[in-house]
């Protein structure tokens, strides 16, 4: 980010920690998320404009009416789950970062989270990984301390556990992993009907638990860096079973591996399971029963611009959706140099409306 693009960022996040995580009764405030990525694709002077239409649909920041107390009987773990104490939560993050380095305060909550990684639909992890990611390689300053205190708070209050969950035990590599995985017999209604499902799901559990074991910490990244650009080329083929939902089978493995540099690597094989728990439910519940005819998928462009061409796309569609997903199918062709990681990105905005 450039000085000036620092500058916008904050003032964004200013404006947007007025607002709550949630609005409509139940649908993810995307704002911080979006403007960080587009600012961070060099959009910045677009970003305001687009705040400005985004922030009229959203709610106001929830006021803490009961706080959580931290305390030898851990009674703030009664209050997990519990969405009407976000704005309790917030407080409670908002005092913690207040008091202690933010690399403190992640490690000790980031174990206790984990295990609901799925809440808010998985947007709870992936407002901490955007945020972690601005602290990791920007400036610190107040705006960005409370992003992370808004995204930690949110993930608290709608904390979720996926049922049936076994960790890796196998010896498949992701793409093997994430083709195993049984569909839901119901794909109807909301992510939460669906997931519930996951228990009782033929195969469920024998299929998370067919991931290959990382040996190290550094596996366990490299395993999910494989995880990621895994979910990231199966929305090209499978991404119409849901044009939205499914890009949360990559962002959200997409926010752990971005938050691993800020964890002790001691937690990076527990990170591995639960981000891989979660973009498979999120594929058991949205997957189509068959992957796109390759004469219907879009071509990636070419070039040394072809990844800033797909940005560009995604910020001009204007969807929040279709720019994180951009911004991670980005980042797994820079890795794999593979250009349908950019066709799956564009395939996101046909699939996505765009922005009204």
């Amino acid at each position: 980010m450039s000085l000036e693009a620092d500058g916008v960022l904050d003032e964004m996040y200013e404006r947007l920690h007025r607002t709550g995580p949630e609005f409509d009764g139940w649908l993810s405030n995307h704002g911080p998320m979006a403007v960080e990525a587009m600012i961070r694709a060099g959009y910045a002077s677009d970003t305001s404009r687009w705040l400005d239409w985004y922030v009229r649909r959203l709610d106001e920041l929830p006021v803490s009416s009961d706080p959580v107390v931290l305390d030898r009987t851990e009674s703030w773990r009664g209050a997990l789950g519990d969405e009407r104490r976000v704005g309790d939560w917030i407080e409670l993050f908002t005092r913690e970062l207040a008091n202690r380095p933010w690399r403190d305060v992640l490690a000790t909550w980031w174990p206790r989270l984990l295990p609901g990684i799925v809440a808010g639909a998985t947007h709870g992890v992936i407002r901490v990984g955007h945020a972690v990611r601005v602290l990791l390689t920007e400036d610190t300053t107040p705006p960005r301390i409370a992003e992370l205190a808004h995204g930690l708070g949110y993930w608290a209050a709608r904390w979720q556990q996926v049922p049936g969950v076994v960790g890796p035990a196998g010896t498949a590599a992701a793409p093997e992993a994430l083709a195993g995985v049984p569909r839901v017999g119901e794909q109807t209604g909301g992510i939460g009907s669906r997931i519930a499902q996951l228990g009782t799901l033929d195969g469920w559990s024998s299929a998370l638990a067919a991931l290959r074991v990382p040996v190290a910490p550094e596996d366990a990244r490299s395993l999910l860096a494989g995880l990621v650009d895994t979910a990231v080329l199966r929305y090209r083929t499978h991404g119409h079973g849901s044009g939205v939902m499914l890009v949360h089978a990559a962002t959200a493995p997409n926010a752990v591996l971005r938050t691993l540099p800020a964890l002790p690597p001691d937690l990076w094989g527990t990170s591995l399971a639960a981000a891989w728990a979660a973009s498979a439910a999120v594929s058991s519940a949205y997957a189509p029963p068959a992957a796109a005819p390759e004469s219907a998928l879009p071509t990636a462009p070419e070039g040394p611009d072809a990844a800033a061409d797909v940005l560009a796309r995604a910020v001009e569609h204007g969807d929040e959706h279709a720019v994180k997903f951009a911004d991670t199918a980005v980042e797994t062709f820079e890795r794999t140099n593979d250009p349908a990681a950019l066709s799956a990105a564009i395939r996101a905005t046909r699939l996505i409306q765009p922005a009204a």
